[in-house]
């Protein structure tokens, strides 16, 4: 483990293959046990898409600039990614409709609806899409996700080089 930690490109890699992985296990939630997405879900999945885009960005770009520019980025989409799945469980659960909401917004003003619709539209409405994964909600493992990246990215981007400290 602290292999990995002393390294932040592996420290990227890491947080854009688990993002790739949230995305992959909610499709295969969604196409093979009929789990369909409200707008919310699919909002989370396009954040965790840009999570993973932006980690490869810091594994490519090694300056301490790069990693600090990679980490304060997934830490923004991290805290989205957060906010995200707290207001899908205390607020667009509990409503009759989520239609036309911000996430309805921010994905189609993305277009990604259009060009990869299985993905990224909005099947289900948010109190139809409420469920339970081993009796957790899923919208709180997509949080915990949240919080594990970002918290990674925190790590990588700003731990000091070896042999140096900051001042």
């Amino acid at each position: 483990m602290s292999a990995l930690l002393a390294n932040p490109s592996r420290v990227f890699a890491t947080i854009a293959a688990l993002a790739v992985a949230a995305l992959a296990f909610a499709l295969v939630t969604q196409h093979a046990f009929d789990m369909q997405p409200c707008p919310w879900c699919v909002l989370q999945r396009l954040i965790f898409l840009a999570i993973a885009a932006v980690a490869l960005l810091g594994v490519a770009w090694r300056t301490r600039a790069g990693r600090m520019s990679a980490a304060i980025g997934v830490d923004l989409l991290a805290a989205c990614g957060i906010a995200a799945a707290l207001w899908q469980h205390f607020v667009a659960a509990a409503s009759e409709s989520c239609n036309l909401t911000l996430a309805d917004k921010i994905v189609s003003g993305s277009g990604l609806d259009r060009l990869a619709p299985d993905v990224f539209v909005a099947r289900a409405s948010c109190a139809d899409a409420a469920t339970t994964l081993l009796g957790v909600p899923y919208e709180f493992w997509s949080l915990a996700l949240f919080v594990l990246l970002g918290s990674a990215a925190i790590l990588a981007g700003f731990r000091p080089e070896p042999g140096r400290r900051f001042s």
